[in-house]
C-alpha cells in the first residue's frame, strides 16, 4: 500500500487489518517511531475533526506535524497543488495528508510522488479515512458487517462520505439503503432508496448526513426538512433497541437530527470522533511500514497480542 486514496483499493483483509490495528491502539500502549519523521497536512477546505485528528494521531505516533494554510501559501502566487506537494516532499516530509475540493486531485499528483499520500477528502468523490472510522465504530458495536441493515440518510448527491461508505459496506456484506429528499438523490449510485419512516424500522445503523450547502449551485431550503426527512424524536422511538446512530459531523441540529438525539444512549457520534484518531494512526503506521520507517518490533508485538486473543 503505497498511498491511501480509496477504500476500493483495499481487499477486505486489508480493511480488517486496519480495524484490528486501530483497536490495538485503543487497548494497548503504542510505541512511537524511532526516527524523526514529518507529516505535512495540506487542507484546502475547512476541517475540524479530520485535520485535528490527523494531527493528534501523528503526535501520538511521535511524528512532527507540518501545518499548512493555503491562504498564506505560494498557491496565492499561482503555485499548483502538484508543485506544493513536491515542495513538501523535497524539504523532507515523510507523508502527506491532503484535502482538496477537486474530485480527482489524487490522479494528478500521486504517481509522481515518492512519499505516501493520504486522501483526507476529495471533492464529492471520496472520504476514505472517514469511511474507515465509521466501519470501525460499526465493527466495535456488532463484531461483523454481514447482513447488517445500514441506512445512509441525507444529502447523498453531494456527499463523499455516502459514496465511500456505501460501496465499502456492501463489499463487507452489509445491506445498504439510501434515504434522501428528491433533490438530494444520486441515481448514479446503485443502492435502493427508502423513506425515513421505513428506514427507522429496519436499520441496525442510521448514518445521518448534513445538507452540504457549500457544494450546491444554489442554497437549499431546510424548511420542513426535519419533519419530512430527518431523524425526529418520534422516529427514534421506532428504531430497534440495538440500533445505533452515526453522523460524520459537522451536525446541523434540528435539521437532519433532533438535537436531543446527538448524545442519546444509542448515539455513537462522539465515539466516531475518538475512533478517527485510532484509524488514522493505523493507516499512517501501515504506510510507514511499507517504507520501512516504523518500528518493526511493534508490528511483531501486535501480531502476537492479536493471535493470543
Amino acid at each position: 500500500m503505497k498511498h491511501f486514496i480509496s477504500v476500493n483499493d483495499l481487499q477486505t483483509t486489508d480493511v480488517l487489518d486496519i480495524l484490528d490495528l486501530a483497536e490495538h491502539y485503543r487497548k494497548y500502549d503504542h510505541l512511537k517511531t524511532q526516527k524523526q519523521l514529518f507529516a505535512a497536512n495540506l487542507f484546502f477546505e475547512p476541517s475540524t475533526r479530520t485535520k485535528m485528528s490527523f494531527i493528534v494521531a501523528q503526535r501520538k505516533l511521535g511524528i512532527e506535524s507540518l501545518d499548512f494554510h493555503s491562504e498564506t501559501s505560494s498557491m496565492k502566487k499561482g503555485e499548483s497543488l502538484y508543485d506544493t506537494a513536491k515542495t513538501f516532499e523535497a524539504i523532507g516530509s515523510d507523508i502527506l495528508v491532503i484535502r482538496h475540493e477537486f474530485d480527482d486531485w489524487p490522479e494528478e499528483i500521486c504517481s509522481s510522488l515518492n512519499i505516501p499520500v493520504i486522501n483526507a477528502g476529495a471533492g464529492k468523490k471520496e472520504h476514505p479515512t472517514q469511511c474507515m472510522l465509521d466501519l470501525h465504530t460499526i465493527y466495535q458495536e456488532f463484531g461483523h458487517f454481514n447482513k447488517l441493515n445500514i441506512v445512509i440518510a441525507g444529502d447523498i448527491k453531494h456527499s463523499r462520505v455516502a459514496r465511500s461508505n456505501a460501496q465499502t459496506l456492501r463489499r463487507m456484506g452489509a445491506n445498504v439503503y439510501f434515504c434522501a429528499a428528491p433533490t438530494f438523490m444520486d441515481k448514479t449510485l446503485d443502492f435502493p432508496y427508502i423513506s425515513m419512516d421505513e428506514a427507522v424500522g429496519i436499520c441496525d445503523v442510521m448514518m445521518l448526513l448534513r445538507i452540504q450547502h457549500e457544494r450546491h449551485d444554489q442554497f437549499a431550503s431546510v424548511e420542513n426538512y426535519h419533519q419530512a426527512f430527518g431523524l425526529t424524536l418520534d422516529r427514534e422511538k421506532r428504531m430497534k433497541k440495538s440500533a445505533i446512530i452515526l453522523h460524520p459531523a459537522p451536525i446541523n441540529r434540528g435539521v437532519e437530527i433532533a438535537s436531543e438525539l446527538i448524545e442519546c444512549e444509542r448515539s455513537r457520534i462522539f465515539q466516531q470522533m475518538s475512533n478517527g484518531v485510532l484509524i488514522r494512526m493505523a493507516i499512517i503506521t501501515k504506510l510507514l511500514k511499507e517504507r520501512g520507517l516504523n518500528d518493526e518490533n511493534f508490528i511483531e508485538k501486535r501480531k502476537t497480542v492479536v493471535a493470543a486473543r
